[in-house]
């Protein structure tokens, strides 16, 4: 039996915006905890700024084993951490938690990467001129590689979208809830349908934000 949509709507309606609600605030949370783990694995390189061997590897060691780990087996692993933070391990809340720890370990590796394709020189010549380990960060490496850097967490989002249907799919809320739940399990194809296509336009849309960004930075 199909749903109503007359009466269905609101839902779609309201699983859109938990689905937003989940990628949004996962992205400023992981962007804040990312851009900071990354920027710290760059200065403490071998040879860099503030060099320290010890840091380095722990965080490197901690992106490289939570980085390989498919989403849906970390939101499960983690399920009992989830509970004692947030109180339980079902809605949207549950689900920003284990969403924001994967994004910021994404998001360091991506900014290390941007990173590093800064022309040493720049930041060798910074050095002799007498420019401090945080002038260099903020007059150098942050302006320097905050184009790409956009480009890098539009991936980044469009995978968090991703990540917020998987989640939907254990009890997260939002789109990815309604095209289990209504489509899969209630063989409705037009529910499947409705929610893939919203996925979809999700998608373009922050991939047309994060371009016409970087292109305006990149312009300056």
């Amino acid at each position: 039996m199909g749903v109503d949509w007359q009466t269905f709507w609101p839902r779609i309606v309201e699983a859109t915006g938990q689905t937003i609600l989940m990628v949004a605030v996962t992205l400023v949370i992981g962007s804040i905890f990312g851009i900071i783990l990354g920027l710290l694995l760059f200065i403490t390189r071998k040879g860099n700024i503030l060099e320290n061997a010890f840091l380095f590897q722990i965080i490197n060691f901690l992106i490289n084993i939570i980085r390989p780990i498919p989403f849906i087996i970390f939101l499960v692993a983690i399920s009992p951490l989830t509970r004692e933070v947030i109180g339980t391990t079902i809605g949207t809340w549950a689900a920003i938690f284990p969403m924001s720890i994967a994004a910021a370990f994404s998001i360091a590796r991506v900014v290390e990467n941007n990173f590093i394709s800064i022309d040493p020189g720049v930041i060798e010549a910074a050095k002799a001129m007498g420019a401090s380990p945080l002038q260099i960060i903020f007059t150098i490496l942050i302006p320097e590689a905050l184009g790409p850097l956009v480009l890098g967490l539009t991936f980044i989002t469009i995978s968090l979208i991703d990540f917020s249907a998987m989640a939907g799919t254990v009890g997260g809320g939002g789109l990815g809830h309604v095209a289990m739940t209504y489509g899969y399990q209630r063989f409705d194809t037009s529910v499947m349908i409705v929610t893939v296509v919203i996925l979809i336009v999700l998608v373009q849309l922050a991939q047309w934000v994060g371009n016409t960004l970087s292109r305006k930075i990149l312009r300056r």
